[in-house]
């Protein structure tokens, strides 16, 4: 078969290492790709965000499958564009992929599905969402409706905050037109965890789960970010725990948005918490996160390409997935600043001696070839280290000794990715 991935991400590595391993696999394109990529995929000049031309060479080249790893093509509208040209597309259309581009489009659909999940509010102006912030109280959350790069949302622990929040959006712009409303939730209590399902419109199998670290800082201090590390699978999440997720979540929301006639297609990502109540829906991503997919994909035994292609045709009551037992870590190594301004095409040193630690895997998000063959950091977050091991502690033991071996002084890290679960 021949591929075409869409992204250049941390996440469009470990998709484009493990469809690179596929027996299936002929050719893999990756666009834009990045230097790590394009070790295993032929690297092109379009970037993710310019449907006309990923759909006029996947027409021209004869792709078999387009896999669309970011929300933002999806967003506009690229599987709708690959459907309409004859092309099979991971990924869903632009009316179903609004579970990620719009807060309010999810909050209606969870509720319509009966899907538990926060109290909610939504305002386009600063003076009513600042009323309301005073009513409800704080801790508060307050969450840009659109698509804002993993830093719209404000876990403000004051009214005071939550207000300048809101402000910030609302009046000053921060996050442009997906900041031109605001969605304003009850603050939710308990253990986060992301997880994924694979859907095909009327079907849905499950992944797994993974906790994210969402905060800057060690102990989870400092702003958001896209995720500073991951691990799978989450301790707290038991098999359980997923089956009522399937049940209570995933499954009736794919009936809503059928009945809506916007059947989804692609993974859905489900960001719960899991409260004293039981799991509750936090936010839903038309994606694999990053870097919880980096996690997912070391673990993942089965082939991933036909598995991706029976989503996109309706097949997945085909599908069983096989899972190795051995947990997953991945480190994300960020460019000093971020999610601030940040430092950009330093040169990052190491790489092969970061790889060479056993069970180690380096994934890059942010990097391009440089001159002599060396890799310039042009990201925020740079690089992905991950590794396995036989039990949780001994594959985060590995991920820093990998971490360690860089030569990257531009970079930092968080030194306690884990610590859930091994405190």
């Amino acid at each position: 078969m021949k591929v075409l991935l869409v992204g250049g991400g941390g996440r469009e590595h470990a998709l484009a290492r493990k469809l690179a391993a596929s027996p299936l696999l002929e050719t893999l394109w990756c666009a834009p790709g990045n230097a790590g990529i394009a070790a295993v995929a032929e690297c092109l000049p379009i970037a993710a965000e310019d449907v006309p031309a990923l759909v006029e060479f996947a027409v021209a080249r004869g792709v078999d499958l387009v896999v669309v790893g970011p929300e933002a093509p999806l967003t506009l509208g690229l599987a709708d564009r690959c459907r309409e040209a004859g092309l099979r597309c991971f990924g869903p259309g632009a009316a179903a992929a609004q579970l990620e581009g719009s807060k309010t489009f999810t909050k209606e659909v969870a509720d319509a599905a009966g899907v538990p999940t926060a109290a909610w509010a939504r305002f386009t102006g600063s003076d009513d969402a600042c009323r309301y912030i005073r009513e409800r109280g704080a801790p508060v959350v307050v969450k840009a409706d659109g698509l804002a790069a993993g830093k719209g949302v404000v876990v403000a622990a004051t009214v005071e905050e939550a207000e300048a929040a809101a402000r910030d959006m609302l009046d000053g712009g921060i996050h442009g037109a997906a900041g031109a409303s605001v969605v304003i939730e009850e603050c939710l209590i308990g253990e986060e965890v992301s997880f994924f399902a694979l859907c095909d419109g009327e079907d849905a199998v499950p992944l797994a789960g993974a906790q994210d670290h969402k905060r800057v800082g060690d102990g989870d201090t400092g702003p958001n970010t896209g995720g500073m590390g991951a691990y799978s699978p989450a301790p707290a999440f038991t098999d359980a725990l997923q089956d009522q997720v399937m049940a209570r979540m995933i499954r009736p929301t794919l009936r809503e948005m059928a009945r809506r006639g916007t059947p989804f297609r692609g993974v859905l990502f489900a960001g719960l918490m899991l409260t004293a109540e039981g799991p509750k829906l936090i936010e839903y991503n038309v994606r694999f996160g990053d870097p919880e997919c980096q996690t997912l994909m070391l673990r993942l035994q089965s082939d991933l390409l036909p598995v991706l292609l029976a989503a996109s045709e309706g097949r997945l009551g085909e599908v069983q997935l096989d899972w190795s037992p051995d947990p997953a870590v991945v480190v994300v190594v960020a460019a000093r600043g971020y999610p601030g301004a940040y430092v950009k095409n330093t040169v990052i040193g190491g790489l092969d001696a970061a790889a060479a630690v056993p069970g180690a895997v380096v994934f890059h998000a942010g990097t391009a070839p440089g001159p002599d063959g060396t890799v310039l950091s042009t990201g925020g977050r740079v690089l992905g280290v991950a590794a396995t091991a036989p039990d949780l502690r001994a594959a985060r033991d590995a991920a820093y000794r990998a971490v360690d071996a860089l030569r990257w002084p531009e970079g930092f890290c968080r030194r306690d990715i884990g610590w859930r679960a091994l405190g």
